[in-house]
């Protein structure tokens, strides 16, 4: 009997809502199609799929012999969303995770990080930027969802993010004398330019896509010292070096002002949180054209109620300093025409929640077409996935979401999305009469 309930379990898993054969052709009525967001929507439109892609956009509602049909008429079709900063493997209850952390093996984190990625696919995020996890864990993840195994969004991994003795990121940190055996010799760890250019190569060899760094100390890295630059200036330019050899970019985790202002100086292509700057920040957005990567949603989840337990007492320090300052920052940057790129930090905040972070935006200033731009164009331009994703035009994936209303109107439309298809496949649908078929 268990056996049984276990194979129904990961069958749910594995099968999307609505499978299809890999020509299967599906048109969608869409009522308001928000192609291009930042621009001008178009009313009463249809989106012809074949497979995967997008082959055409056209006026009207078209009929095409043969064809699914997604009747989408009352909705906004818009790109699938993409959150260029999430970590998939953990419990949502930090606290649990804390208390459980020696009880739970590999497979546990397995598991539960599929869960995540298909909590994180139905609430609208089609892909998706895992900045610092375990690497088999996350890679194998990555290649089963695009290998059609399971339901979850595409995948770019860090691996695990590149460190310096005693840095956030470092995972001995303020572990006893018997765990920290258990972590012995981490490979993302280094000191000295020469050494962080091994310690990207590793993470490459494990398979990353990008490259992440701690520029300075993290809320969440259980070592007192606050959140200053930790990694120093010429390791952050071995890094970005290294990285742009085997063609990838390189995010930096950055809270201190010195820290953000270095990992700019070195050539990074994001900075994640970014939670203190000056005049000099601003200056070296616009000179390199960095994206700015707020995660607003992650200091208010830090310190939720109920939430304290799971803090130590370091954790606890840096996350009541980092409160406030990443909106004051992320405000100021909307008034410089900063780049800016969606991320969430989600992992610290609950999965499948991560369009909370549009409301956050919208609230320091920032237009709701424009944070859907983040989320959507602007996004796939910093994961350099422009060519498949972030509109909805012909020769694209079809990552296709729709909400009933108009988001850019009210953001928070986007907090409970109907429909979600990836790489056309439905996988939720609001209705069932919004889909038929043409045979």
């Amino acid at each position: 009997m268990i056996n049984r309930l276990l194979a129904s379990a990961a069958l749910l898993l594995a099968t999307p809502a609505f499978a299809q054969t890999a020509e299967q052709v599906t048109v969608i009525h869409a009522g308001t199609l928000l192609a291009e967001p930042g621009k001008a929507s178009r009313q009463n439109a249809s989106v012809i799929i074949r497979g995967r892609t997008i082959v055409e956009v056209r006026d009207g509602f078209a009929e095409v012999p043969g064809a699914r049909v997604v009747d989408l008429r009352n909705a906004t079709v818009l790109p699938g969303l993409i959150d260029s900063h999430v970590h998939l493997r953990g419990l949502d209850d930090r606290l649990r995770a804390r208390l459980e952390e020696n009880q739970r093996d590999n497979e546990d984190n397995a598991y539960t990080a599929l869960l995540n990625a298909r909590k994180t696919l139905l609430a609208g995020f089609t892909t998706v930027r895992d900045l610092g996890g375990d690497p088999r864990l996350i890679l194998s993840l990555r290649d089963s969802i695009n290998s059609g195994e399971f339901s979850g969004p595409t995948i770019l991994s860090a691996a695990m993010m590149v460190s310096v003795s005693g840095g956030h990121g470092d995972p001995r940190n303020g572990r006893n004398r018997d765990a920290s055996l258990a972590v012995a010799n981490p490979g993302n760890v280094c000191n000295g330019a020469d050494d962080c250019r091994r310690a990207v190569r590793e993470q490459i060899s494990a398979g990353a896509d990008v490259i992440k760094i701690a520029a300075t100390g993290g809320v969440l890295s259980n070592v007192p010292g606050g959140l200053n630059q930790q990694m120093m200036d010429d390791e952050m330019r071995a890094v970005v070096a290294t990285a742009r050899t085997f063609g990838r970019k390189v995010a930096a985790h950055a809270h201190g002002v010195e820290g953000v202002n270095s990992a700019l100086r070195a050539g990074v292509d994001s900075i994640e949180h970014g939670t203190f700057t000056n005049e000099e920040s601003f200056r070296l957005y616009k000179q390199t054209g960095a994206y700015y990567v707020p995660t607003l949603l992650a200091p208010a989840a830090a310190l939720a109620d109920g939430q304290r337990g799971a803090l130590s007492a370091a954790q606890y320090d840096k996350a009541r300093l980092a409160a406030g300052n990443a909106e004051k920052s992320f405000a100021e940057a909307i008034r410089r025409g900063v780049k800016i790129a969606y991320g969430t930090d989600t992992g610290v905040s609950p999965h499948g929640r991560n369009a909370e972070e549009f409301a956050l935006m919208v609230k320091n200033g920032m237009s709701p077409s424009l944070a859907i731009r983040s989320a959507t164009v602007d996004a796939a331009e910093l994961l350099g996935i422009s060519a498949r994703a972030g509109t909805i035009e012909p020769g694209k994936d079809a990552d296709i979401i729709a909400v009933e209303g108009d988001p850019t109107q009210n953001v928070r439309l986007l907090e409970n999305v109907g429909f979600v298809m990836k790489s056309g496949r439905v996988h939720r649908l609001g209705s069932q009469r919004q889909l038929t078929s043409a045979d």
